[in-house]
């Protein structure tokens, strides 16, 4: 038998308030909590398409820029869009990277300041190539 190589299980975030957190990045990837997942509790689990988000509470409070971010590419809107309906969600922008011609991103942060971007969508790529 072959030996299997790991395979990414959880991507995980430290935060000062797991439940809370997850709940924003259950809206804004469309997934959901794990059933076990209550208020207060040290740990959290968003379920979603594309990946899987695990959150615990610890005591520090984020003092530098990530050095690993998720990139989202919306599949249902325009990045636009998107960028609207997170900042809806609680998000920030933080830096507005989108240019006339349609390319770009945007950098954003979650309601506890992690950074995120937003890239466009599979139908706004394909229509500027």
């Amino acid at each position: 038998m072959t030996p299997m190589s790991s395979l990414v299980r959880h991507v995980t975030i430290d935060c000062a308030d797991a439940y809370a957190l997850a709940g924003f990045w259950a809206a804004a990837l469309d997934g959901k909590l794990a059933d076990d997942d209550f208020p207060g509790d040290p740990e959290a689990t968003v379920e979603s398409a594309g990946a899987s988000l695990l959150f615990i509470q610890v005591p520090d409070v984020k003092s530098v820029k990530n050095r690993v971010h998720l990139d989202l590419q919306p599949q249902d809107r325009t990045r636009d869009e998107e960028v609207e309906r997170l900042l809806g969600l609680g998000a920030t922008l933080v830096d507005d990277r989108r240019n006339p011609d349609g390319t770009g991103w945007a950098t954003m942060t979650d309601p506890e300041g992690n950074e995120f971007c937003v890239e466009r969508s599979a139908a706004e790529r394909a229509a500027t190539s």
